[in-house]
């Protein structure tokens, strides 16, 4: 062989194992979910496609460079505790909790695997991380809302029904979250001339338990806090705010939608579209623990003018300006 030909065979040998790199697809990444609604409720797949396009957005593409594999928890902790222990074991490079009961479960499973949350209430409190600054271990996330937004429905109702002296409140007793929105409310309620009843939402059969003997004097208003539980009963709590011809605030957009009265809270489609780029800066190389949990940037008002309506109720104009969506 002819030394041109010599160099050139082994300039060619080099290039081999840089080209057969070249040519090997991408290592498919893996994503579990866990959510906290059933599979079947309305709000899930909106919830969901916010969460894919964000991903998309950043380069991620199901079925191409990664696999998504989610589980329905339907408000059942037995299920997201099996469903936790599922996705764990398929390997996954990252988890999505979708609220405070999924990360529960998830962190039962698994102290290593990277968890990003949704939408959480206090998650210090509930010991998910050691700070909102420095999370300190295997999750961080998104904050569902403050303590503090508990005055702003207190003074919604106010505004929308001055006449509301008393307030029930549909809150979790069972979580900390639950135990701190109804305290939240009850420090405010003097300044704004309401007491405020506490309602347990263990169950269908407590909800109406609790609101039916509060509708049966005047002057009632109702506040639903954020929890899955509520969640999983809006059908109920709405009939029964519409049944007694309680004036009602809850804490989701789906409420509204389903005909409740008036809800003011956090885009939650905005959060699963910033929870998707926590996603993408972990499977990056960014750990949890540095990644600070963020409040909500972006809050909504609806207000539903035909339960309004069917309540006798005149929205005043000061309310209906600052609704990000009226339902007719």
């Amino acid at each position: 062989m002819r030394r041109r030909e010599f160099i050139g065979f082994l300039g060619g040998a080099t290039a081999w194992p840089l080209a057969a790199l070249a040519q090997q697809p991408e290592r498919m990444r893996r994503i579990g979910v866990l959510q906290s609604l059933a599979s079947n409720d309305s709000d899930g797949p909106a919830r969901m496609a916010a969460f894919l396009q964000g991903l998309h957005q950043l380069g991620w593409i199901d079925g191409r460079n990664v696999r998504i594999d989610t589980r329905w928890g339907a408000v059942d902790d037995d299920r997201a505790r099996q469903y936790a222990a599922e996705l764990v074991s398929l390997s996954p490079d990252v988890l999505l909790a979708t609220a405070s009961p999924t990360v529960a479960a998830l962190q039962a499973v698994t102290r290593t695997v990277p968890i990003v949350f949704a939408h959480a209430v206090d998650p210090v409190g509930a010991g998910f991380v050691d700070s909102l600054a420095r999370p300190g271990g295997n999750a961080t996330g998104f904050v569902l809302f403050e303590y503090a937004i508990g005055a702003k429905w207190l003074e919604l109702l106010k505004e929308i029904a001055p006449g509301v002296k008393r307030v029930a409140i549909l809150r979790d007793p069972t979580t900390a979250a639950g135990m701190g929105q109804f305290g939240a409310i009850q420090s405010m309620a003097p300044s704004f001339g309401v007491e405020v009843n506490p309602v347990s939402l263990r169950d269908a059969s407590d909800i109406e338990r609790g609101v039916a003997p509060f509708a049966g004097s005047s002057n009632g208003g109702l506040i639903v806090t954020g929890a899955p539980l509520a969640a999983l009963h809006r059908d109920l709590i709405i009939a029964l705010a519409a049944q007694h011809k309680l004036p009602a605030i809850y804490s989701l957009r789906m409420y509204a939608t389903a005909g409740g009265l008036a809800y003011y809270g956090p885009d939650l489609i905005d959060q699963y579209r910033r929870a998707a780029g926590y996603i993408d800066r972990i499977l990056r190389g960014e750990k949890p623990a540095n990644l600070p949990v963020q409040a909500p940037t972006k809050y909504e008002l609806a207000i539903n003018l035909k339960t309004a309506k069917a309540l006798d109720l005149t929205i005043p104009p000061s309310v209906l300006t600052r609704a990000n969506e009226v339902i007719e």
